[in-house]
């Protein structure tokens, strides 16, 4: 036993107590990786010493080995905070050299760069003003602040539901008697009874063939009833939804009219429409006007639809026809042709802005519906929008930042890069929770989150030290008693030459 042996021990313990006390240190530090010092026997070389009898000579520190082990993850609801869960390092540029670091805690400069504490700029691939990533290159990444740019309307996409027992837009029928002479036939009037139903919308003739028998023919159908006995002031029932009544004495061969008289539309007026609903629409300047759309009910399961702004006059841009069963069958522009796209129509408004004019758009109701329920939007979805300003981001798995805009749009502004290394003990640490890479460590292999061998990435949340204080107090212990023994060797030395001394 020497002096070298102890004293070599004393210096191992001492560099073990340090790398325990950085780790204990570094407890609650953002993407702190842990350390474990690792030591080698040393031997004297000599020669020709047989190595049997070779007695080693001490203890060295071979390296401080990272333990990359991986760290829990803590949600912050800080938007630029992200962390990493699985394999990778950011990749940080200073000043044009980059350096690599697992502390996902970032903030905006002034210039809109994304750093970290020390000014150092995040690496990722860019995105285009139509949110394109170009995955090319990677560059420092930036928060745009600018405004996006407003999309006009060019499509109303409209699944309704227009109730089947709505009444038909018709008014009081017409009347018109034709009688012969000698009778005293008065026509006080026909009145609808039901407003839902189809026949209104039918051409009656009420024919006598003597002053007390009458036969109703619907024109419209060409069927004609038995004959039936008149009653002066009986009402005489045509179809299912309307009647007639009768004063006074025909003679043989009276006959009486009775035809629908539609309402004409006028959407200030309620009464000429069955239900209406409004969108809000853009041009191209991104400014907004109010697209109301409103649907009279003609006739058993057909229907005039008409559109226009709020300021302006509406207009017929089409009729929409409905089968038994309640679903869209068919639909025709305002004259009466198949619309070139199956339940769609085709209109404009007018702008006054600047903009476009008159600005082209196209009303699909391609869900709408006609069944026996209340009149209601089961969904009402116009493209295009106003112009938009930044109101906060988030970060997604595959590093993607996303802008939310205050016209409810969403675009990507960049993407965040990873970088992973074949053997990532090689890389040299530079403090401040940076690496840098060395020939041991390899080439950054930079790629998104998510590929390869790269892991994903948790926006508003922090990857905590891997440090297990409870191992690394047990630790502190055990170093702590190789140094007490190491010291020991070297008072048992100290004894062992007082002896000699001593003789």
């Amino acid at each position: 036993m020497g002096y070298q042996q102890g004293l070599s021990g004393l210096s191992a313990s001492s560099s073990d107590l340090d790398v325990i006390g950085n780790n204990i240190a570094n407890a609650n530090t953002v993407g702190f990786k842990s350390g474990a010092a690792q030591f080698a026997d040393m031997y004297a070389n000599s020669v020709a010493t047989a190595v049997g009898n070779q007695v080693g000579i001490g203890t060295k520190l071979a390296e401080v080995q990272q333990q990359f082990s991986q760290g829990t993850i803590t949600s912050t609801n800080q938007a630029l905070d992200v962390a990493i869960n699985g394999n990778g390092f950011f990749q940080l540029s200073n000043n044009g050299s980059m350096v690599y670091s697992r502390n996902g805690v970032f903030q905006l400069d002034k210039n809109g760069f994304i750093t970290n504490a020390q000014g150092l700029q995040l690496m990722g691939y860019a995105a285009n003003s139509s949110g394109i990533i170009n995955t090319a290159q990677t560059v420092p990444l930036t928060v745009p602040t600018a405004n996006i740019a407003p999309q006009a309307t060019t499509k109303i996409v409209a699944g309704l539901n227009l109730n089947a027992q709505d009444p038909l837009m018709l008014g009081t029928p017409t009347v018109t008697p034709a009688l012969v002479a000698g009778s005293t036939l008065t026509t006080p009037g026909a009145t609808i009874t039901n407003t839902a139903s189809g026949t209104n919308n039918d051409n009656y003739t009420v024919n006598f063939t003597s002053p007390t028998t009458y036969t109703v023919t619907d024109t419209t159908l060409g069927t004609t009833t038995a004959p039936a006995t008149y009653t002066a002031g009986t009402a005489i029932s045509l179809g299912n939804g309307q009647t007639i009544t009768l004063n006074g004495t025909p003679a043989t061969g009276d006959s009486v009219a009775i035809a629908p008289t539609p309402v004409a539309f006028n959407q200030n007026s309620s009464s000429t429409y069955d239900y209406s609903t409004s969108t809000t629409v853009y041009d191209s300047l991104g400014g907004s006007q109010t697209v109301n759309m409103y649907f009279a009910k003609t006739a058993a399961g057909a229907w005039n639809v008409y559109a226009g702004t709020s300021t302006g006059t509406a207009q017929l841009i089409g009729h929409a026809n409905f089968n038994s069963s309640g679903t869209l069958l068919s639909t025709t522009d305002a004259a009466g042709v198949a619309t070139t796209t199956p339940f769609a129509y085709n209109f404009s408004i007018p702008t006054t802005d600047g903009s476009s004019t008159p600005q082209q758009l196209t009303l699909n109701i391609a869900g709408t519906t006609q069944y026996g329920g209340k009149d209601g939007v089961n969904s009402l979805q116009p493209d295009g929008y106003e112009a938009g300003t930044l109101t906060s981001f988030t970060i997604g798995a595959d590093g993607t930042l996303t802008g939310n805009y205050s016209n409810r749009q969403t675009a990507a502004l960049g993407q965040i890069a990873l970088a992973n290394f074949s053997n990532q003990n090689g890389l040299v640490n530079l403090g401040n929770n940076e690496f840098q890479q060395t020939s041991a460590s390899g080439v950054a292999q930079i790629s998104a989150p998510g590929s390869t061998n790269h892991g994903v990435l948790q926006g508003g949340a922090v990857e905590n030290s891997n440090v297990d204080l409870t191992s690394e107090l047990v630790n502190l212990i055990t170093a702590q008693r190789n140094y007490q023994a190491n010291a020991q060797t070297i008072k048992t030395q100290q004894t062992v030459d007082q002896t000699l001394i001593n003789l």
